[in-house]
């Protein structure tokens, strides 16, 4: 495969005081004909993610239509798993009902921080979203014992529901006392996407020499097919877009080499491409992703030949 870049679709700015830098893990839902809503994550002052959102036309994608003035989503209350910040992760639509499965943050301090999945919903068309819980939905046990972030999630035909999931595997801490975690894909299973069961099957697994993270599952299906884009991130480079595929969602084959995008010579995502984000309209399909300081220099969108 190969993709078109059409162009970064929003760089952030200080005129909000939700959203002071960084334009974080764009998640596309569909609103009508060719316009699009986009959540993200911007941080405050106090370097705190809150989850706002944009609209676009997708034909002229980098014209911003709108864009909230406040975050529909923020950080919880003090000691609540989402304290310090909150991420979109996924978008799905359950009738009249649209929910947001997102990142909750929490600093940590012999690590830097934990991680979980939450659940917001709407029942006004995404406009405004109320916490499923003040728990998270996925979290720390015995299968994922150091942290849960950035699911993919669907429903099947039959009504269940799968969800691919970022998973760390240890953490390691260096002389200055920076600590950094390595993490892949793991898989769970659902009947009614909130109660979810997992037994450590895990998706995309290190592969690549000194691979740390592989993180941000996308997951289309295709003519039975599943199709995944991911980020991952070695010691010689920075994040980079991935690709796999499988017949039954569980057992993947990485084909990281036809991915079809990199990073570009120059420019806003010259250093790194990471957290893609794929949508379908119209027969066609586009990818959205960040670039450079992991959407510091926010995020942009491509379309595939």
């Amino acid at each position: 495969m190969s993709w078109e870049k059409l162009g970064r679709v929003y760089e952030p700015t200080e005129d909000y005081d939700w959203m002071k830098t960084h334009a974080q893990l764009p998640v596309a839902l569909h609103v009508e004909g060719d316009r699009y809503r986009l959540f993200f994550s911007g941080r405050n002052e106090e370097n705190m993610a809150q989850v706002g959102y944009l609209e676009i036309d997708i034909t002229d994608p980098t014209d911003v239509l709108m864009i909230t003035e406040e975050p529909i989503l923020e950080f919880g209350p003090l000691g609540t798993f989402d304290d310090s910040g909150v991420y979109p992760s996924s978008v799905v639509t359950v009738d009249d009902e649209i929910r947001l499965y997102y990142i909750g943050w929490m600093q940590g301090k012999r690590v830097s921080y934990y991680a979980s999945v939450g659940l917001a919903h709407s029942t006004d068309g995404g406009e405004t979203f109320e916490k499923a819980s003040q728990g998270p939905h996925l979290t720390r046990n015995d299968i994922d014992p150091y942290m849960t972030l950035s699911s993919d999630v669907r429903q099947r035909r039959d009504g269940t529901w799968e969800m691919w999931y970022t998973s760390a595997t240890t953490w390691e801490e260096y002389d200055d006392g920076y600590t950094r975690p390595n993490y892949h894909i793991k898989y769970a299973t659902s009947p009614d996407g909130l109660d979810w069961d997992r037994d450590g099957t895990v998706c995309i697994d290190y592969e690549h020499d000194g691979e740390w993270a592989i993180a941000r599952p996308s997951i289309q299906v295709t003519d039975g097919t599943y199709e995944m884009w991911y980020s991952y991130a070695t010691e010689d480079h920075g994040y980079r877009l991935g690709y796999a595929e499988s017949e039954d969602g569980k057992s993947w084959i990485r084909l990281d080499d036809e991915v079809g995008i990199s990073v570009s010579g120059d420019g806003w995502d010259s250093d790194l491409l990471a957290y893609p984000y794929i949508v379908q309209h119209e027969g066609e399909r586009y990818l959205f992703y960040n670039g450079n300081d992991y959407g510091n220099d926010g995020f942009g969108i491509a379309k595939q030949r």
